[in-house]
């Protein structure tokens, strides 16, 4: 039975077994999983960074930013996760979800490209120091995440 909407839960690890209807965010490891909204079961797996997954928390709701388009999985599920609603997207073609895939894999290697060139990463507002997939946080929820994005920024430069 398709899910409608997802309550959220931070964990710094993801349990083995998912619940329907949840959304577990491990802050800790840049990471969201979820069970496949359409009720197939399967897992999915949304890295938090500045090309795969933005997470805006806003006090009480999670969002996501861009859709999830599960192109792998047989049911081929594509959504929103507004303010813990899932709103249901139009199914994609093929060649829809190869000119996806296409964008996706070219924003990564201009991301890379700009981070050797010394470009600055966006970042979270009012925390200078936090990846871009983590919007709203407050930077003592980020811990050690935002820590670790800060070495790898100077790292890249």
């Amino acid at each position: 039975m398709p899910v409608q909407a997802l309550r959220h839960e931070f964990v710094e690890y993801v349990p083995d077994q998912l619940e329907d209807g949840t959304i577990y965010i491990s802050v800790a490891y840049a990471t969201a999983v979820h069970r496949c909204c359409c009720g197939c079961g399967s897992e999915v797996v949304t890295p938090l960074s500045p090309t795969d997954w933005a997470l805006t928390y806003d006090g009480e709701t999670v969002s996501f930013e861009p859709s999830i388009g599960n192109w792998s999985f047989t049911c081929q599920s594509h959504y929103w996760i507004r303010r813990g609603r899932v709103l249901w997207a139009a199914r994609w073609t093929p060649r829809e979800i190869a000119e996806g895939r296409a964008h996706s894999a070219r924003a990564k290697e201009r991301y890379v490209e700009e981070q050797q060139a010394g470009g600055a990463a966006a970042t979270t507002a009012g925390a200078p120091d936090a990846p871009r997939g983590l919007r709203g946080l407050p930077r003592a929820a980020m811990g050690s995440s935002a820590r670790l994005w800060a070495r790898l920024k100077r790292w890249w430069r």
